[in-house]
C-alpha cells in the first residue's frame, strides 16, 4: 500500500528501524556487541527523536478524531515507553544477554509493524486530505527540528 506523503517521513525510520531490528534479532555472539551498537547508532540518530514526533503531533492529530485512550494510542504509547527502557537498558549494559538482544528486536519489529498497518492506516482513513497536508507540514517541521 502506498503511505500518505504526511506519514512518507515516519515510514522511512521505520524502515531504519526495522533494519536495527533485524540485526539484534539475529544476533550471534559474534556479532551481537556491532548489533548493539547499531541499533544504539539508530536510537540516538533517529529512533528516539523518531518517538518524539509521533507523540508531539501525530498521536494529537488523531486524537483529534477519536477518544485519546483509543486503543490504538494507548499501545503506541506503552510500547514506547517499553522500547525507551529496553533502548536505556542496552545503553547501560556493554555485554547484554542476547536473549535481551533478540527481545529487542522482536518488540521493535512488532512494534513497527503495528503502527504501519493499524496506526498510519487509520489515520490516513480519517484525516481529510487538508488536515494531512498540515499533518505532513508538522512532521516535516518536527523532523527539521531533530536533524539540527
Amino acid at each position: 500500500m502506498k503511505r500518505s506523503a504526511a506519514l512518507t517521513p515516519l515510514s522511512r525510520d521505520h524502515h531504519h528501524g526495522l533494519f536495527a531490528a533485524l540485526r539484534l534479532r539475529r544476533a550471534s555472539v559474534a556479532d551481537a556487541d556491532d548489533a548493539r551498537r547499531a541499533f544504539l547508532e539508530f536510537w540516538h540518530n533517529e529512533g528516539a527523536h523518531h518517538f518524539h514526533v509521533e507523540e508531539d503531533v501525530l498521536l494529537p492529530a488523531f486524537a483529534r478524531h477519536v477518544s485519546p485512550d483509543d486503543d490504538a494510542i494507548v499501545r503506541t504509547l506503552v510500547e514506547h515507553v517499553d522500547l525507551r527502557r529496553r533502548a536505556a537498558d542496552l545503553e547501560e549494559s556493554a555485554e547484554p544477554p542476547l536473549a535481551a538482544l533478540h527481545e529487542l528486536g522482536q518488540r521493535l519489529q512488532a512494534h513497527i509493524r503495528m503502527e504501519e498497518e493499524l496506526l498510519f492506516t487509520r489515520i490516513e482513513a480519517m484525516l481529510a486530505p487538508p488536515e494531512l497536508t498540515d499533518l505532513a507540514a508538522k512532521i516535516e517541521r518536527a523532523e527539521r527540528r531533530g536533524a539540527t
